[in-house]
């Protein structure tokens, strides 16, 4: 089992940036593979990113492409999210995930989830 415990959500202007943090316990974090995650009120849950074990992959979503970027560090059991130029449409609550053996967009395929921070976005 691991648990999960994401922070560094916020209210934030556009253009602004924020960096989410997703602490993991209870078993060490390089053994999975991690993701993020968003689902804004009314809508699907949404890939954002996710990470292979060592960080030797990633994959972001199209929307944040070029805008966010996830990485990851092991020794401090910790996945980040780096969110720069924000907009209004990435308003949303942010979870974190980790997956045992799957790496990439499909929520279904992770394993162990955080309860998510609030990212708001105003224009």
């Amino acid at each position: 089992q691991v648990q999960l415990v994401e922070s560094g959500g916020g209210l934030v202007q556009a253009g602004s940036s924020l960096r989410l943090s997703c602490a993991a316990s209870g078993r060490t974090l390089s053994s999975y593979t991690a993701g993020w995650f968003r689902q804004a009120p009314e809508k699907e849950r949404e890939f954002v990113a996710s990470i292979s074990r060592r960080g030797v992959f990633t994959t972001h979503a199209d929307s944040v492409t070029g805008r966010f970027t996830i990485s990851r560090d092991d020794a401090k059991n910790t996945v980040y999210l780096q969110m720069n130029s924000l907009k209004p449409e990435d308003t949303a609550v942010y979870y974190c995930a980790a997956a045992s053996t799957y790496y990439g967009r499909r929520a279904g395929e992770y394993d162990y989830w955080g309860q998510g921070t609030q990212v708001t976005v105003s224009s």
